[in-house]
């Protein structure tokens, strides 16, 4: 069984696989104290509460957007699998040839994102990403990482609304049912949801002009099943996307 770990900002999902079939995944918060003791005790005792030996565990990769993490993570799957993890960099094998300048600027996952989503459509394709920051990355149908576009998240816009704004209360989120609200958390509502979707489709038709026409569009991420239903570009989601491409860049190499 392999172990893949997507260490991102803000949290931090591990997945079991046997072969491509994804057994269990959870989720924890990327906490920067942590020491390697504690990752390691959390990781066995949540794979024994899903019923899984830890001991069947053969292979560990490793996606990290936080360096400072990775010393620990290292150190974690030798001491606790006996384990050296393999570590996603744009020096590893994939089907995705990087075609921006400094191919050492792009993130391990938005290789990853890439390496799944040309493997899911064998095509062109947007990977729209709602993590910390939103991240749209342009793949082309010969299999090329184009380059993309990073904007602040949806909880970082949200956080800097309420935090710049002292008489706006925070709000539920959820789509009020019309655009202009007919009270102020019903237009917070509508500016966070409908703001945010506008922003996303805009930039998804501008890839598209740019590069000469349309093509399939996946989102991933905590936020993508929420704002699927709205946007107009996006046409399907896959919550565990860097998961798969993790295994499947662990078959690769």
């Amino acid at each position: 069984m392999l172990l893949a770990i997507d260490i991102g900002n803000t949290n931090t999902v591990f997945g079991v696989f046997n072969g491509l079939d994804l057994l269990v995944n959870w989720r924890t918060e990327t906490a920067a104290d942590r020491q390697l003791d504690e990752w390691g005790i959390q990781i066995i005792s949540i794979m024994k509460y899903f019923k899984l030996c830890p001991d069947q565990i053969t292979g560990i990769i490793i996606s990290s957007v936080v360096p400072t993490l990775m010393w620990n993570f290292n150190r974690m799957a030798n001491r606790y699998f006996k384990i050296d993890p393999m570590i996603v960099s744009p020096e590893i094998k994939t089907d995705i040839k990087i075609m921006l300048d400094n191919p050492q600027e792009v993130g391990a996952d938005r290789i990853v994102n890439a390496t799944a989503a040309y493997n899911r459509y064998k095509n062109a394709v947007i990977v729209v990403d709602f993590g910390t920051a939103t991240t749209f990355d342009s793949i082309s149908h010969r299999g090329e990482y184009c380059g993309g576009v990073i904007t602040p998240g949806f909880n970082i816009s949200m956080d800097a609304l309420f935090g710049n704004a002292s008489k706006l209360p925070r709000v539920e989120l959820k789509k009020p049912e019309v655009v202009v609200g007919r009270n102020t958390i019903e237009s917070i509502q509508s500016g966070l949801i409908n703001g945010y979707v506008c922003m996303v489709d805009g930039i998804v038709k501008k890839m598209w002009q740019e590069r000469g026409g349309k093509c399939h569009v996946l989102a991933t991420g905590g936020l993508a099943l929420m704002l699927i239903t709205e946007s107009e570009t996006i046409e399907d989601e896959d919550e565990f996307l860097t998961l798969r491409g993790l295994s499947l860049l662990y078959q690769r190499n």
